[in-house]
């Protein structure tokens, strides 16, 4: 990994995933679909302005400097960011038109990645390395 490299301190990627896994848990206990607005509009926030409040907020907890937890790709995190906040908005979408079957599969979809990523698999990475790994192989066979 470059020195120069952007990152983003482990525990406020674990910080916003659990937020999307516990919003969707409380949106299918509770039936109020608006706590999905709430990684929804951070993520957005985030993507937007490079400003997540969950991830704002997460950071004055840490006991170390930033720099002393494992970093997680900045890079990576913004393609995740934008599949999570794809999902959310779709699910939010489908709550608000009553579409019921797609609300629980992008719900579901959001909540296992994140869960999943935090048990220690990022599917988002996993996505994203084998689209690098096509647009590569496109380049070489077209060189």
């Amino acid at each position: 990994m470059e020195m120069n490299a952007r990152s983003i301190p482990r525990p406020l990627v674990r910080t916003n995933q659990w937020s999307i896994v516990l919003s969707v848990v409380l949106t299918w206990t509770t039936g109020y679909t608006w706590f999905l607005a709430i990684p929804f509009i951070a993520g957005v926030l985030g993507l937007l302005f490079n400003l997540n409040p969950i991830m704002r907020i997460a950071k004055l907890f840490l006991r170390k400097s930033p720099k002393d937890y494992i970093p997680e790709d900045w890079e990576q995190q913004q393609f995740n960011q934008k599949i999570a906040v794809i999902c959310l908005g779709a699910a939010l979408i489908s709550y608000i038109f009553g579409w019921t079957i797609p609300a629980y599969f992008f719900t579901a979809m959001v909540a296992l990645s994140a869960f999943i990523a935090i048990l220690g698999f990022c599917i988002g990475c996993f996505i994203r390395y084998q689209w690098k790994k096509y647009q590569h192989e496109k380049k070489v066979l077209r060189s």
